[in-house]
């Protein structure tokens, strides 16, 4: 609450509507995404129909829609973005000894993007292409935890090598990229500045071979090469040699070719490294399936990435429940749990021990 209320004396957020202030806004925006509602018609229907549970759960005041649908609108999404990242900064020590199962002390970001299209006609501030409009999320996730370390939320013409441009990088970490984020002129920067990185090189890559290490055909790595990039503006871009190993994935069939600018770590710890990179991957699915990113209960700017942030904000707030309680189960059972138990009384430690002790009994039975 000293976040929230740190950020709202910010950026002023109670100056509109004093009946009507952030932390209301913010608790009905949060009941809709644990609750999974379809619109702000339902948000106001489903509390009036709780309306003699609403203030002892902190919920004041009126629960029209439309006084939410004008708070959406008008109270700025930094708010709500500001309170994310605290509560990032409050999550990812909880995480700090999970393991990777890699042989590395460095921690690892997987960076990714995730593009959710929307109509033209009632989004047009989003302009993608000139029939449709999209918006992009650039998020850098905490492989310990999948947390989500950055975010940047963008209309969907924001190229990918771009988003590097905006991220604070972390000495000794590693960097885990698909092929949007080629950038040798971006890349450079990380080497110099004492990171490392992880990407799929394009098929159309110019390079030469300066010398090779052997592969291990029966774990998958096919060659392990140092080389120079010898296109004219790549080599211009990137200087320095690079590590290439070509990888096939027998699970698959699959082949790939990674570069690197790491030259110590194994060749396979590389492929490994690349292969958790897919939890960027999973984190957007889950977030799309389980929170409110797909469809808006506003059409402005504003409306559209306060409600993305008040999600990942649900999503962190769910992830440290999970920690602080010791839970085995996963983020969907506990969201689950929440999504039911809003306006109970019983303590949340306790639906988790019940949780557990059903699923210690169907397993033994």
């Amino acid at each position: 609450m000293h976040a929230f209320r740190r950020g709202v004396a910010r950026y002023d957020g109670n100056r509109y509507k004093k009946t009507f202030s952030c932390l209301d806004q913010y608790l009905r925006m949060t009941f809709a995404q644990l609750t999974h509602r379809e619109s702000l018609r339902d948000i106001e229907v489903c509390l009036r129909a709780q309306k003699d549970k609403l203030y002892h759960r902190g919920i004041r005041g009126n629960v029209s829609r439309s006084a939410v649908a004008d708070a959406n609108e008008r109270r700025d999404w930094h708010i709500h973005a500001d309170l994310a990242q605290a509560l990032i900064r409050t999550v990812r020590p909880l995480y700090a000894d999970e393991d990777l199962g890699l042989d590395l002390d460095n921690a690892v970001y997987a960076l990714d993007a995730s593009t959710i299209d929307l109509r033209l006609s009632v989004f047009p501030w989003a302009l993608f292409r000139s029939t449709e409009s999209a918006i992009k999320l650039q998020t850098l996730l905490d492989l310990q935890g999948n947390i989500p370390l950055f975010i940047h939320i963008s209309d969907g013409k924001l190229h990918d090598v771009n988003v590097l441009d905006l991220l604070i990088l972390e000495p000794g970490a590693f960097y885990i990229m698909d092929r949007g984020h080629v950038g040798f002129e971006r890349l450079f920067t990380l080497p110099r500045t004492g990171r490392f990185f992880v990407i799929r090189a394009k098929s159309n890559a110019k390079y030469r071979r300066r010398y090779s290490h052997p592969g291990d055909e029966s774990g998958g790595v096919r060659c392990d090469w140092a080389i120079a990039l010898s296109g004219v503006k790549s080599v211009r871009d990137y200087p320095l040699p690079l590590r290439r190993i070509r990888y096939h994935d027998v699970q698959t069939g699959k082949t790939f070719n990674f570069l690197t600018n790491n030259f110590a770590i194994p060749a396979q710890t590389v492929a490994d490294l690349y292969r958790y990179r897919w939890q960027v991957e999973l984190f957007f699915k889950w977030i799309k399936q389980h929170l409110r990113i797909k469809s808006f209960f506003g059409t402005s700017e504003n409306a559209v990435k306060s409600q993305i942030w008040i999600a990942i904000s649900v999503y962190i707030l769910v992830a440290i429940i999970k920690r602080r309680l010791d839970s085995k189960s996963n983020l969907y059972t506990m969201l689950q749990i929440l999504s039911l138990t809003l306006f109970e009384d019983t303590l949340l430690a306790l639906l988790v021990t019940r949780i557990k002790s059903i699923s210690d009994t169907a397993y033994t039975h």
